[in-house]
Order: C-alpha cells, then sequence, then structure tokens
C-alpha cells in the first residue's frame, strides 16, 4: 500500500493515524464535457427497474486518494446490477465537503460508517500504533456491519422485519432492499479484512489502488528477487526485474529505495501480500494495454489478477454513466468559477497547470525556483498552490505574474487537464494524477517526491513516453531552468510532438479499456456475472 496515493500525496512521512482523520482531495468536475454520439449508456441503479439480486460491500481505506478509485469502481458495479454498499469510517466521512453521502446515494449506493477507533486518539501514534489500532477495532465494526446485514436479508427472505427503530442504520433510501449480501471488496492494505468476510460466509477481495509495476515491485522484493544494496551501492545499482524494463535503484518506491529512512511504511506495504494467494479474485486501479507485460507475469504467477481501470469518472472516458461527471469525495471546494473564465480566455494548448497534489510539502527553496521557473517561461500557467505552499511564493511573484498565469488554492484537476488550453502538466506523479493526465491525453512533467510517484515517473518519462522528468541538484531541488527546459520540450511544437501522439495513443486505449466490450468493462461483467 502506498500511502501517498492519488493526486494528494504527502511528501513526508507521517503517522498513519494522520492520514486516515485528514483525508486527500481529490478534483471535482467543473464543466461537463462534450458529449459523444452512439454511446451506448449504462443507466445508475437508482434508475433502474431491475432490483438487483446481489449485495457488494466497498470498503476503500479512508483516505481520499485510496477512497476515489475504489468508489469509482463501485459505480460501474451499480451500473450492472450489483447493490453496493460503500463502507467508510466515521471520522473520514466528517472531513468530506457538502454531504457526500447524499451524493453517492444518487448513484444507488448505500453508504455506512463504522468506527476505526481514530475518533478517540487525542495524541500522535506511530505507525505500528495505528495500523494495530484500525485493524483491533474494524475487525469487530466491520465484523458487526456484514452481520446486521446478512441477518436483514435473511428476516427479508423469510417474510419478517426488524423491529420498528430497532436498526441504527435503517436510514436510506434504499432500505426497503434486502439482496443476499455476497462479497466485500477491501483495500488492499486491510489484507485481514478476507478472514473476517470469510467468517461471516461471504467471499472477498482486495483492490489495489497504485499501478501493477509498484504492486509487482513489492512482491519481487517479498520473494527475495529484488535486493538492498549498501549504502554507498544504490545510487549506480541497477534493478532486472521480470516483465519490467531496467531500473536505478533510485527509480523504485522511496519505501525501498530509502530503506533505512521508511520501515513502518515499508512493512505497512508488505502486508499488502500476506494473503495474495488466497482471494479469487484481486483487483488493480489500471488497464492491461499500459502494464501488459507486468500483469502477465502476475497471471504467471497465479494471482487472479483483474485490471478495471482507469477509474475515473465515465463522462470523461466512455461516458455510458451519464451521472459520473466528478468524483463524489472532496476535501476542499475547488473556485470553479475562476478556473473556467481564466482557461476559456486562452488559446489551444497555451497553458502549463501545475499541481503537487493536497498533502506535499515543497520546501520553500523549491516553491521558489518552480515560481521562477513559471515565470521565466513563455507560456500561461495555472498553479494549484496549497495556502502553506502560497507562504512560501516569492515576495510580488503574484503581482509579476498576474499577466500570464492563475494561483489558486485549489481547483477541479479533471476538468483543468480536460481543458483544450491545457497542453502540459507539472505534477508529482501520484497514480490518480497519471491515470487522469494518461486518459484526457496530457503529457507531463514530472517531479515526484516520495511513496510511488518516483516509480510512476520513471514510467511515465521512459516506458510510456507521455513526459520529461526533472533533474534535481545535489541538494535534492529542481532549478528554476530545469523546470523551464523540461516544460518547453513538451510546449514546444516541435519538441513535444511525439510526447503530446503518444499521450493521444494512450487516451484511446484508456477509453477502449472501460468501454462496451474492453478489457476493463469485461473484467467487471464477469465478475459480476460470477456473484449474482
Amino acid at each position: 500500500m502506498e500511502m501517498g496515493n492519488g493526486n494528494g500525496e504527502a511528501a513526508q512521512s507521517q503517522p498513519l493515524a494522520q492520514a486516515q482523520v485528514q483525508p486527500q482531495p481529490l478534483a471535482k468536475a467543473l464543466v461537463q464535457p462534450q458529449p459523444q454520439p452512439q454511446v451506448q449508456v449504462l443507466q445508475p441503479l437508482a434508475q433502474a427497474q431491475v432490483q438487483p439480486q446481489s449485495h457488494v460491500l466497498v470498503f476503500p481505506f479512508p483516505v481520499q486518494g485510496h477512497m476515489n478509485p475504489m468508489v469509482q469502481f463501485a459505480k460501474r458495479l451499480v451500473s450492472k446490477g450489483l447493490k453496493v454498499t460503500v463502507v467508510t469510517t466515521i471520522s473520514a466521512m466528517h472531513q468530506f465537503q457538502s454531504a457526500p453521502a447524499e451524493r453517492l446515494r444518487c448513484f444507488g449506493f448505500d453508504v455506512k460508517l463504522i468506527s476505526d477507533g481514530s475518533e478517540y486518539v487525542h495524541r500522535p501514534e506511530s505507525i505500528d500504533e495505528s495500523t494495530k489500532r484500525f485493524k483491533r477495532v474494524t475487525t469487530e465494526t466491520l465484523g458487526g456491519l456484514i452481520a446486521t446485514i446478512k441477518n436483514r436479508s435473511k428476516k427479508k427472505k423469510n417474510g419478517t422485519s426488524s423491529t420498528p427503530g430497532s436498526d441504527r442504520d435503517h436510514d436510506d433510501a434504499s432500505s426497503t432492499q434486502y439482496p443476499e449480501l455476497k462479497f466485500l471488496v477491501y483495500h488492499s492494505g486491510m489484507p485481514w479484512a478476507l478472514d473476517i468476510a470469510r467468517q461471516h460466509g461471504i467471499d472477498g477481495a482486495p483492490f489495489f489502488t497504485n499501478s501493477s509495476s509498484v504492486t509487482a515491485i513489492y512482491e519481487h522484493y517479498r520473494q527475495g528477487a529484488l535486493k538492498i544494496p549498501s549504502q554507498n551501492d544504490r545510487s549506480t545499482t541497477t534493478v532486472s526485474l521480470p516483465s519490467m524494463p531496467p531500473l536505478a535503484f533510485t527509480d523504485l518506491p522511496s519505501f525501498l529505495r530509502d530503506f533505512d529512512s521508511y520501515p513502518g511504511y515499508l512493512e505497512l506495504s508488505l502486508t499488502q501480500y500476506t494473503n495474495i494467494r488466497q482471494p479469487k479474485w484481486i483487483f488493480i486501479c489500471t488497464f492491461d494495454k499500459l502494464e501488459e507485460e507486468v500483469v502477465k507475469w502476475m497471471r504467471s504467477q497465479e494471482w487472479p489478477v483483474r485490471t478495471i481501470g482507469p477509474t475515473i469518472p465515465s463522462m470523461f472516458l466512455d461516458k455510458r454513466l451519464e451521472d459520473d461527471k466528478a468524483y463524489s469525495l472532496s476535501l476542499f471546494k475547488p473556485n470553479v468559477e475562476t478556473c473556467t473564465k481564466w482557461l476559456d480566455s486562452r488559446e489551444t494548448g497555451s497553458v502549463v497547470y501545475a499541481s503537487f497534489g493536497s498533502m506535499n510539502k515543497l520546501k520553500k527553496e523549491q516553491i521558489e525556483e518552480l515560481a521562477w521557473g513559471l515565470r521565466d517561461m513563455n507560456y500561461y500557467f495555472m498553479w494549484a498552490a496549497r495556502e502553506s505552499e502560497m507562504e512560501k511564493l516569492p515576495a510580488n511573484f503574484l503581482e509579476e505574474t498576474s499577466e500570464k498565469g492563475l494561483v489558486v488554492s485549489w481547483c477541479p484537476q479533471l476538468q483543468v487537464l480536460a481543458h483544450k488550453a491545457v497542453r502540459c502538466f507539472v505534477t508529482h506523479c501520484g497514480w490518480n494524477s497519471v491515470l487522469e493526465a494518461l486518459s484526457l491525453g496530457v503529457p507531463m512533467v514530472t517531479m515526484p517526491h516520495w511513496a510511488d510517484q518516483i516509480t510512476n515517473a520513471k514510467f511515465v518519462a521512459d516506458v510510456w513516453k507521455v513526459g520529461v522528468r526533472v533533474k534535481t541538484n545535489v541538494k535534492g531541488i529542481a532549478t528554476k531552468e530545469e523546470i523551464a527546459m523540461c516544460i518547453e520540450q513538451i510546449m514546444d511544437e516541435k519538441k513535444g510532438m511525439e510526447m503530446r501522439r503518444a499521450s493521444l495513443r494512450w487516451k484511446e486505449l484508456a477509453k477502449k479499456a472501460v468501454d462496451q466490450g474492453g478489457s476493463s468493462d469485461k473484467n467487471i461483467e464477469e465478475f459480476v456475472a460470477k456473484i449474482v
């Protein structure tokens, strides 16, 4: 499990408890993409005429960058006739904007809250402490929820009903539906959830929210195929692994690359594999063509892998879910009107968009270099910089760049990337951000910081050929000259042609994967057919 997944990763190590109660924001939609003709539309379950016969629980890790891919997967399951209940924690739900439970119910979901014990924690916890507490409490509360739902289904089947007022969860629009509970889809970082499911008579499967490549790298390490070199040799070591291009040791996820700095996070990441051969299904947030060789290797290891991505709202891909125009969970409210008006006033392909997620903590020196790099290039820019980053901006920067740039505290990233004015994405390379850029055909300048971002950046630049990675100096800082040069490689009409072409190819393959008959669509159809 990569704690920094999505487009809201942390730039440095944090206790797990902090991540749990501070979900990461993910961009909301700005304007609806232009619809395309002759699209098979899948209606949300709430509008379907046939009541579902099977019920699935989806239990994401309660951090926004991990929740959004699983919620998007849940929308696909609903559209194919399943009843879905999204399970999240009390503390996580309190962080989101504008009643997310109501928005999820528009797609036919139930939303159930359970405790992970974090609402009772009033002091910093170590990773080990928070992990043990999370597992201990959710083992009880998730098990209790499964038992309650199964009991409700049994009573309905037998023609009986609960005593009025006896069920605290009996408060949703779908409470009159009691299809049989058959399955639990859980975040891969909670492998014990499979035991909970099977103890209560249902099956379960993990959902990996990072790339197949990162997933495989950890498994190679666990099997002993990947050795950690001595400190002196790490900068010069090349790693050769099955199904992957040659990787510098410095291209590995930071929990392995900086082996001595993240022992707790490495141990947490490796827990995903403790029972990896037990599930009958393994879902991964990618698509077959993107990581074809890695997926083949996984299947050669008898992993029952099913790719089900990209997991971004349907109206940006196949457009078969008409109401799926945005992620359903968000911490911050983006300034939609300001961003829309500003982008609409720019010419096609004239804007550089920069964002480093919700929790990356760039050094003041790096913020300054990025600011001057954006100022000195010959293009417009939009920069989503949190308030903590704005405090580090150089004096007079906003005034000096007011004619060519817009700096906002948060923006609707999907719609920004989909806008015709945007040609380049300067990104930290969280997996959600990478999938969004690939799906929308936007080349990337990568400035990774930690976790899986480093490995993602390697694949963006050298495998998928859709971006360029900035080089850092001996202090680990990307200079303004380096940043401006990398942006120029993408923005220039001739220099960036091949990357733009590659981006458009991946955009088409991403759409094809989730469209009717595509690899991801067929994988989801197969799963639904097995449990109905």
